[in-house]
């Protein structure tokens, strides 16, 4: 049976490490946005592996509903502490787990 840390540990090693100005790490955890994590084109290949290693049928995957994603400017936390109000729905690692057990997309 697939586990959240299985496809948790496909993306860490499939998609850049985000790190911050001091070079630190940011991991990636099951519920960080994806969109916010990573480029789209390194998501989309991440996305056609992940359906080739977890045999997963991604076909019902419309990225058009996540996607435009607004991303934070990094010194917006230094102005305001207000969230960011997002036009798409965050695309997350463990929406990609819970499809891994199901066998197919589960979402939209």
């Amino acid at each position: 049976m697939v586990t959240d840390q299985d496809v948790l540990d496909f993306f860490r090693k499939e998609l850049s490490l985000m790190t911050t100005i001091a070079m630190d790490p940011i991991h990636l955890q099951l519920d960080t946005p994806l969109q916010s994590y990573t480029e789209y084109d390194e998501l989309g290949d991440a996305i056609e592996k992940y359906d080739e290693v977890f045999n997963v049928d991604i076909s019902a995957l419309n990225m058009d509903k996540y996607y435009p994603c607004k991303l934070e400017w990094f010194f917006r936390k230094w102005f305001t502490e207000k969230p960011i109000k997002q036009v798409s729905k965050s695309l997350t690692v463990r929406m990609f787990a819970e499809s891994a057990r199901a066998g197919s997309w589960l979402y939209d």
